[in-house]
């Protein structure tokens, strides 16, 4: 039977309990990294200012070039995020390629294959690294095409209703609003795709753009359960992203100087930040685990019931020979 979202979750904070030194150990020296990036790069992102002016203003071209009307403040709104996700992309790209797919590898195989000799360990870590290494950049020319159909769909939609006459301000309004929920919807499910790849090409011998069809098939009418695993871990990351910006940068700023003891609170709250990353590979890990063993009970019933279906035929027509034979 398939577990449930609670079950779920219950099953990966026992498994990270159970396995407590070694996850701890993993998100102290290969998550810790990550996170001290991407918390950081949300202080220095000002200090690059001409690299999001210029991406910004490349995502403004872009919107006025496709007809989206400069007017309404959805689009000023979603090029400025955009340009401030992807500047934070490109800062921490290092550190994700090298440091978080490392950490993720070592969870794989601690939970896929926890008694592997030192030798075989190792080999096998590499084999599951370069797995996870090309799967990721599978998944980021994935997420710029999701991306991109979203785009799309918004630019015929605004300018098939424009061409029509349907103008008004508050029509406007209420079909961004739209688009809005839209292109969260596509972004949302793209991303939950994407992190079970990561996870299939890790537990399967498979890399590229596989896993992430293994992903979609197993994610099939599951959807709206890894969006519930997914939700709660992006919103304790973001209430960590908030309150380090409170503490840590708010401090700069009223001090203008980094004391030990603020010093000391933005390693404390890097490290929640890195058991947060960490608890949500060991979520995926196990959300997989879930959908595998369903297909394989339900492809199991299936199965038993055609072979029923083929006994109870067989019989039928032993039965109805045998009377064909009497006399």
């Amino acid at each position: 039977m398939e577990s449930s979202s609670s079950k779920i979750v219950r099953r990966s904070i026992f498994t990270f309990l159970k396995h407590y030194q070694h996850f701890t150990s993993i998100a102290a020296l290969f998550v810790f990294p990550v996170s001290v990036s991407v918390l950081l790069s949300q202080v220095v992102l000002p200090s690059f200012s001409p690299l999001l002016q210029i991406i910004h203003a490349r995502l403004q071209s872009l919107f006025h070039a496709a007809g989206f009307p400069p007017s309404l403040p959805f689009f000023s709104l979603l090029s400025l995020k955009l340009s401030q996700t992807i500047s934070s992309s490109i800062l921490t790209v290092p550190f994700t390629l090298s440091f978080l797919l490392i950490g993720k590898a070592c969870v794989i195989q601690i939970l896929h294959h926890p008694k592997l000799s030192l030798s075989s360990s190792l080999s096998y870590f590499a084999f599951l690294y370069s797995r996870l290494l090309l799967t990721y950049l599978c998944n980021s020319f994935v997420i710029l095409a999701a991306n991109a159909a979203a785009f799309s769909i918004l630019f015929l939609t605004f300018n098939s209703f424009d061409a029509f006459g349907f103008s008004s301000p508050n029509f406007l309004l209420l079909l961004s609003a739209a688009g809005a929920v839209l292109y969260s919807v596509v972004l949302a499910n793209t991303l939950v795709i994407c992190n079970l790849a990561l996870i299939v090409a890790g537990m399967e011998n498979c890399s590229g753009y596989l896993p992430i069809l293994k992903a979609c098939v197993l994610i099939k009418g599951r959807a709206s359960k890894a969006l519930s695993l997914a939700l709660p871990i992006n919103l304790g990351l973001a209430a960590i992203e908030a309150l380090f910006q409170y503490r840590v940068v708010r401090g700069h700023h009223l001090y203008d100087r980094y004391g030990p003891s603020v010093a000391l609170e933005g390693i404390l709250i890097a490290y929640l930040y890195s058991l947060l990353v960490l608890l949500d590979t060991i979520v995926s890990c196990i959300f997989f685990k879930s959908c595998k063993s369903a297909s394989q009970m339900h492809s199991q019933g299936r199965y038993n019931y055609q072979m029923g279906i083929a006994e109870e035929n067989n019989s039928i027509f032993t039965y109805s020979k045998a009377l064909l034979e009497i006399p």
